[in-house]
């Protein structure tokens, strides 16, 4: 994977290495080089909220993995995860003080404008002020969340094959996302 800034907005691609053609190299010899790039994965950055990356193709078997900071004065923060944004496998919202919760992680799953049942997580590793990270594996029938300390799974309700959207909003900034 390859990453640049474009403005405010970094842009992945995977570079796919193959020989191609012979090139003049140092000392009269010649080397086989070609380099061709696609665009796996685009980050945009819309005026509102906060990053989004679409067209991932995460499978099951792969993960997802974001790192940012918690400000300070943080309340809550949310992680999107699924087909697009009207498709959420996982909604996953750790709230400190935020819509009548303190300290509980949210889950819930969204298809076009219907909710289904919250789950809520009580063990909350996240704490403000502090860099973090949060691994989501997709599974066939669930996706696990890896946290610091502690670990547990959503069920995947859509039935979602392949999750090729993530987008995070909220008291968190983010610093990197990478899959494998």
């Amino acid at each position: 994977m390859l990453a640049w800034q474009e403005g405010a907005c970094t842009i992945l691609l995977q570079l796919l290495i193959s020989p191609c053609a012979w090139v003049p190299a140092a000392g009269g010899s010649q080397d086989p080089c070609c380099i061709y790039y696609r665009r796996v994965a685009a980050l945009s950055c819309p005026g509102r909220g906060g990053p989004v990356c679409t067209n991932l193709g995460l499978k099951p078997g792969q993960r997802l993995t974001v790192k940012g900071t918690i400000p300070p004065n943080a309340k809550s923060f949310v992680m999107n995860l699924g087909k697009d944004s009207t498709h959420l496998g996982l909604h996953f919202n750790p709230r400190f003080d935020a819509h009548g919760d303190v300290n509980t992680i949210v889950c819930n799953s969204k298809k076009v404008e219907e909710w289904g049942a919250e789950q809520r997580e009580t063990v909350f590793p996240f704490q403000k002020g502090t860099p973090t990270e949060v691994t989501f594996s997709i599974n066939p029938s669930d996706v696990t969340v890896h946290l610091t300390g502690h670990q547990f799974t959503f069920p995947n309700r859509l039935g979602l094959s392949v999750f090729d959207y993530f987008d995070t909003h909220g008291d968190f900034t983010l610093q990197s996302i990478s899959w494998e």
